[in-house]
């Protein structure tokens, strides 16, 4: 029991270290940059210059402000974009294809804070790009094209609050700093059961048992034994737990920079069990386009996870 309450207490001092000292200030600048430029009209200016570019590719115009969002506010930053695309009337089809668009990229509560520690932002966010359009058009053209395609007359753009005066940019930036907190909050309970299960894994020697059955399978595909606890936390228990437990493998310098980079495509997205049921609550027929979605994102993080491999 002493060793329980040791280890909660440390995965609680863990937990809310990185919550407060490394999310939140990452997600309060990244959060007010992107409020800022969405109430200036920078956002919109954007997506209304990028869409007929992408249209080809199965992404509307909510589609690319959806992009923006996975890559630089967090993986559930997108969930609102896919409920307001789904009742404003986009079709399914395109629907699928934003929501593997979103399950390839590079999730921002994860990609900026590492970013600290080693990882290299311009690589991870050009891949990022890469991977979630290659998803978007196999989606779109392919695992997709059965679904309905039919689409009612839609807005494009998203209502916002303007800062025309330096009351309503402080007003923003307020608002921005409250999300961000809101974010580091709810990250925390996962933050600490995560750091709790996998630092009781270990300290049991399943981690340790498990490295030595599959270790050498591994490292004959050329794959580093030392990736199967950041993987198995990021599938089980979402981005965020991966995040906190390749920092602690960071400072205690168990993983090289080198490392960090070349796995940074199959680490850094949202498709894991966390992630893929919080994408999902967007809305019905957000979750009924699930399996093609998840076809297309497996084959732009597959992108994803050999341009990391080649580049580091």
């Amino acid at each position: 029991m002493d060793l329980l309450i040791d280890i909660i207490l440390k995965a609680g001092r863990s937990a809310v270290e990185l919550s407060l000292f490394v999310l939140l200030p990452v997600m309060v600048v990244m959060l007010a940059l992107m409020r800022l430029l969405e109430a200036w009209g920078a956002l919109d200016w954007l997506v209304a210059r990028l869409t007929p570019w992408l249209r080809p590719v199965g992404l509307s115009g909510l589609g690319v402000f959806a992009a923006l969002q996975i890559n630089f506010v967090s993986f559930a930053a997108p969930v609102a974009t896919l409920s307001m695309m789904e009742q404003r009337g986009v079709s399914s089809r395109h629907l699928a294809a934003t929501l593997a668009m979103v399950m390839a990229m590079a999730q921002a509560n994860a990609s900026f804070p590492l970013a600290a520690r080693g990882l290299q932002l311009g690589t991870v966010l050009l891949l990022s790009l890469l991977g979630g359009l290659l998803a978007a058009a196999l989606t779109y053209h392919g695992f997709g094209r059965h679904l309905d395609s039919r689409e009612l007359t839609q807005n494009e753009s998203l209502p916002h609050p303007q800062a025309e005066t330096a009351k309503g940019t402080l007003d923003v930036i307020n608002r921005a700093g409250a999300e961000a907190f809101r974010i580091a909050l709810g990250a925390m309970p996962m933050l600490v059961l995560s750091l709790v299960a996998v630092t009781a894994l270990t300290a049991a020697g399943a981690v340790g048992g498990l490295t030595r059955l599959l270790g050498p399978l591994l490292s004959q595909a050329g794959i580093d034994p030392l990736l199967i606890l950041p993987s198995l936390t990021k599938y089980l228990a979402g981005g965020n737990a991966m995040f906190a437990v390749m920092d602690e493998m960071r400072r205690q310098g168990v993983v090289s920079a080198t490392l960090l980079n070349a796995s940074a495509g199959w680490l850094i997205h949202p498709l894991d069990l966390p992630g893929l049921a919080v994408l999902l609550s967007a809305g019905k027929r957000v979750a009924q386009v699930w399996k093609p979605a998840v076809l297309g994102a497996l084959a732009g993080i597959a992108l994803r996870t050999l341009g990391h491999v080649w580049l580091s």
